[in-house]
């Protein structure tokens, strides 16, 4: 689906269930979805009880049962660290970690692709590793979306070669700086470890 569908739709815009049947169900020759939804339900509500992760998990099974209905394959990916983002909150937080667990444990989707470990920092695992973030600490740069698309093993999309050839691994000295600072421009993130 393309970005900034939201499952629910919180703030604005047409949620992620209104326009799945034009986004993904009715597109020529799709055999595969891959559902990577509920940040922006989450980080828009902000200290807002709502929606709720069973709200979010409510939303992800109604994609799933479209999908399946139509006898096509539905993988759910796990939403990736927001922490620093400008609508961050710990209730958020809380939300997208029960949001993530369902998607890894429930079998409900056909497979998972845990874009949340292949981005996240270890040591700090709310927050990106700085060599993924564009520095709004929401959206990844482009060597977070190569980690992301290397994530995705390649079997469950009908190549019989397996999973994709990784990236090579950045320096430990690379992984400790965003990309911005990397290239020299202002980036407003304090990159010291957060506790």
């Amino acid at each position: 689906m393309p970005s900034g569908i939201d499952v629910r739709a919180v703030a604005q815009g047409v949620n992620a269930l209104a326009r799945f049947e034009r986004h993904a169900l009715s597109q020529q020759g799709i055999t595969h979805i891959v559902v990577l939804e509920g940040i922006n339900d989450i980080g828009n509500a902000r200290q807002n009880p709502t929606p709720t992760a069973e709200d979010l998990i409510a939303g992800h099974k109604q994609l799933i049962e479209q999908a399946h209905t139509r006898g096509l394959k539905i993988y759910g990916g796990t939403l990736t660290p927001f922490y620093g983002a400008a609508y961050y909150a710990e209730v958020g937080e809380a939300k997208r970690q029960a949001l993530n667990e369902w998607i890894r444990t429930s079998k409900a989707y056909d497979a998972v692709i845990d874009f949340d470990k292949v981005t996240r920092d270890p040591e700090n695992p709310k927050m990106f590793l700085p060599l993924y973030d564009s520095c709004d600490h929401l959206h990844r740069n482009d060597a977070g979306y190569r980690a992301m698309a290397d994530a995705i093993n390649l079997f469950y999309l009908g190549n019989k070669g397996g999973a994709a050839t990784p990236a090579t691994p950045a320096t430990p000295s690379a992984l400790r700086t965003c990309a911005r600072h990397s290239a020299g421009r202002k980036c407003s993130y304090n990159h010291a470890r957060q506790s």
